[in-house]
């Protein structure tokens, strides 16, 4: 695999606490299903500062931003059965990726952590590779 892109994004969780109290700031922001996880979290605050770090540093890592009618909630970040944190994509993200970075299968990294006043995400963009014998 080859690194094709490297984001991170760190945020202040006061500046997102006080961005969650409006709904349209959510469902702009966040998927459906990240707001359906959200209602069994007890700290929502910290569950959206990282998702919210988690779709910057994506976008940095891909390299344009928001634009080109990407928007937040076109990415979804979730866990799998042992916690770690991944990405799940819809159709036009991940159109999007392949078409900028001319391949068709890419895996991406992701890495989230927080504390009191900060929470943090990175990630890399893998290109996978072909084998020439």
């Amino acid at each position: 695999m080859k690194i094709t892109g490297i984001g991170v994004d760190i945020v202040e969780n006061i500046r997102i606490k006080k961005l969650i109290r409006n709904k349209q700031f959510i469902s702009r922001v966040f998927s459906k299903k990240e707001i359906n996880q959200s209602k069994k979290i007890k700290d929502k605050t910290n569950y959206f500062s990282k998702r919210f770090a988690a779709k910057e540093s994506l976008s940095k890592a891909i390299g344009t931003g928001f634009r080109k009618g990407l928007n937040f909630n076109d990415i979804s970040i979730a866990n799998d059965k042992y916690g770690k944190p991944y990405y799940e994509l819809n159709n036009k993200m991940k159109k999007f990726i392949y078409s900028k970075f001319k391949v068709k299968k890419i895996k991406i990294s992701l890495s989230l952590a927080d504390e009191k006043k900060y929470s943090i995400a990175f990630s890399v963009i893998h290109k996978w590779l072909v084998k020439v014998q």
